[in-house]
Parts: C-alpha cells; sequence; structure tokens
C-alpha cells in the first residue's frame, strides 16, 4: 500500500518544516509514501470561505485516482489512540487499499465535494491546530504507527 499526504500551501515556518522533513525522511523506510503540496489559491480576498473552500476542493479531487481511498484530517473526525491508529492502518493494509490520501485541507476546512468523496474523517485531537501544525503532528504519528506494526521500540505503551 502507498500513503500519500496530500496538503493545501507550503509549510511557511522552519520550525515546522525540519520536523516535518524529518519524518518524510523516515516513513519512506516503511512503505512508499508521497507528500504532496497543492499550491496556495491567489488571490484569496476576492473570494468568500466558501468559494476558496471549492476551489481547493477541486485541486484535491484532481489529485485522486481510480482505486485510491481519501481520507480527511478534520477536527469532527475519528480520533484514534496511536496503537488503534497503527492497527486502522494495518487493515487497510490487508484490505487491499492501493493507495490511501490522507488530506489536510486549508484554514476553512473542505468543500462538501471532497467530504461526499472521503470515506472517512480523522481527528487527532479535541484541540484546534493550524493546518501548518497538523502537517507535522500527522506526519509523526504515521511514523509512529509504522513502527509500531514492526514492532520496533519508538512508542512506548
Amino acid at each position: 500500500m502507498k500513503i500519500k499526504l496530500v496538503v493545501i500551501g507550503k509549510t511557511d515556518k522552519p520550525y515546522l518544516k525540519d520536523g516535518i522533513d524529518l519524518f518524510l525522511g523516515r516513513i519512506p523506510h516503511y512503505l512508499p509514501f508521497e507528500y504532496q503540496i497543492i499550491p496556495d489559491i491567489k488571490n484569496t480576498r476576492k473570494l468568500s470561505e466558501e468559494q476558496q473552500k471549492e476551489k481547493e476542493g477541486e485541486l484535491i479531487l484532481a489529485q485522486l485516482k481510480a482505486g485510491d481511498e481519501l481520507i480527511l484530517l478534520d477536527e469532527n473526525g475519528k480520533e484514534f489512540r496511536s496503537v488503534e491508529f497503527a492497527g486502522f492502518l494495518e487493515k487497510k493494509m490487508l484490505g487491499g487499499t492501493k493507495t490511501l490520501i490522507f488530506c489536510i485541507g486549508g484554514p476553512y476546512g473542505f468543500s462538501g465535494k471532497v467530504y461526499e468523496a472521503a470515506t472517512a474523517k480523522l481527528s487527532l485531537s479535541r484541540m484546534t491546530f493550524s493546518h501548518q501544525m497538523v502537517r507535522l503532528i500527522f506526519c509523526e504519528q504515521l511514523y509512529r504507527a509504522l513502527t509500531i506494526l514492526k514492532g520496533e521500540p519508538y512508542h512506548h505503551e
């Protein structure tokens, strides 16, 4: 199985970029992984929040291919403990999912069409994080889940 993380806009804080890069270097040791940055939409001041979500949604949906499964990182999604998230990934691997795409939306979230295309929503916490910070948290949790599945000592429980 391949995992792809799709994000809107580049990471602009060096401390977050450094952390993300650390895990982007580690994750491919476990499975094929791609980090896809969709460029920010230009002239957003002229757009309503809904129009911006629609435009971003079109770009997100353009990333999907037949057989891909889309999971949204969304504050209203299902919460997992790290071990449970590892189990979730393992089921996807054993279930024959070809490409699992996790998506972090822009600052206003996702359009209705993106929600319709998704098979699940995942929340990293009840707390709200910036969409920039979520990238680092998700990459670390993905790495942690993969080490759990391999029985490696990164996670302590």
